[in-house]
């Protein structure tokens, strides 16, 4: 267990692009298309078009309350967190009927902090556990949990097991996005609290990428001997996502002018809070794709089709970015502008499917009776 201990955190001046972003410049996104050699597996990397579509097949699920995490099962069904409830609630993927696993004791929800991703381990078919990010009343850690679905609704839960602790927690900031790589390492998305020094300083689990084992530990091939952390610099993250040749990506949070999304290197610098968007000095790491932040305030992000998709909170809008390698190959497009709300999770389910999750009963959205919801996408 790595003994990293987070500064204590500090609230931001007002005009940052936390949950629900700020007025921000009104300047169009920027991104441009570049050459990419070969992938890493040495083969020629096809290009997708430059516009896309994005159709809605169906709504699986409504009535979610403060949805944040969500996990497919494998058999068709999916697992949801609710923030501010600190329960995990598992989906009919046929019917959309929720059954209550449990709520999840230790988690002290406040602002943007409470239950926030979950992600299943690598051996779930066997060992059944389910991995959960939260916020405690000392910090944000990681837990995991045994399901027992043979148990009653509400019972299904076991104790938490803590994996990791002592990432630092904010009224906002917090990050939260876990996901287990192609590696079967398991990767983690924080924020900065509001504190900007926490993003630079290597010694801070605070504005970071963060890959450890399965139990917690820093995992083998980390940049920095015995850390977890893996890549810094960052605001607050809270998009994980992998590319068809296990390249990482990521979504980030910009205050008052980019929002990002970044290709991931192991030990690179991304640049806040000497640098937002795309910088020509400093030896930062810039991003693939930078938006306005009131046309984004990204959380999830998925990989599909030869594109990401990236969840707009203050935008209300699905994005596509399609991929050369590790540069958008044309301009991001947007789809689903307002039409669902804010859009919290997107997950790939397969194919030209993805699962959208939407965030308007968090407090900072404009909730419809059906909301929360979770949508199924086609896309291309």
């Amino acid at each position: 267990m790595p003994a990293v201990l987070a500064a204590a955190a500090l609230l931001l001046a007002a005009g940052c692009s936390s949950d629900d972003g700020a007025p921000p410049e009104k300047d169009a996104a920027a991104s441009s298309a570049a050459a990419a050699p070969t992938s890493p597996s040495g083969k020629a990397e096809e290009t997708p078009p430059a516009k896309g579509s994005v159709s809605v097949v169906r709504t699986v699920a409504t009535g979610l309350d403060s949805p944040w995490g969500l996990a497919p099962v494998g058999d068709g069904d999916l697992l949801v967190a609710s923030r501010d409830e600190a329960t995990i609630t598992r989906i009919d993927g046929e019917t959309g009927k929720k059954t209550e696993l449990g709520e999840v004791p230790g988690v002290a929800p406040e602002g943007e902090g409470g239950l926030l991703g979950i992600a299943l381990s690598p051996d779930f078919a066997s060992d059944h556990m389910i991995y959960a990010y939260f916020t405690s009343a000392s910090d944000n850690r990681i837990v995991r949990m045994l399901y027992n679905e043979r148990k009653p609704a509400g019972e299904q839960l076991g104790a938490p097991d803590t994996v990791f602790r002592g990432i630092p927690k904010g009224v906002i900031h917090n990050g939260g996005r876990i996901a287990f790589g192609p590696d079967r390492m398991l990767y983690a998305g924080t924020g900065e609290t509001g504190d900007t020094g926490l993003a630079q300083d290597k010694e801070s689990l605070g504005g970071k990428i963060l890959r450890m084992t399965p139990d917690g530990e820093p995992a083998p091939g980390n940049p920095f001997p015995d850390s977890p952390v893996y890549s810094y610099g960052h605001r607050n993250v809270q998009g994980l996502a992998w590319d068809r040749e296990q390249r990482l990506f990521a979504s980030e949070f910009g205050q008052q002018t980019w929002d990002e999304l970044n290709a991931v290197a192991p030990g690179d610098n991304y640049g806040w809070p000497e640098a937002e968007g795309h910088a020509d000095e400093g030896g930062f790491h810039n991003p693939v794709a930078q938006w306005s932040t009131d046309d984004a305030s990204p959380s999830g992000i998925a990989y599909a089709e030869g594109s990401v998709w990236m969840a707009g909170l203050q935008g209300e809008r699905l994005w596509r970015i399609p991929l050369k390698g590790t540069e958008a190959s044309a301009k991001p497009q947007a789809f689903l502008e307002g039409e669902y709300g804010r859009l919290r999770t997107v997950v790939a389910a397969g194919g030209d499917r993805l699962w959208l999750v939407t965030s308007n009963t968090d407090g900072r959205g404009d909730p419809q009776p059906e909301d929360d919801r979770v949508l199924e996408l086609r896309v291309s």
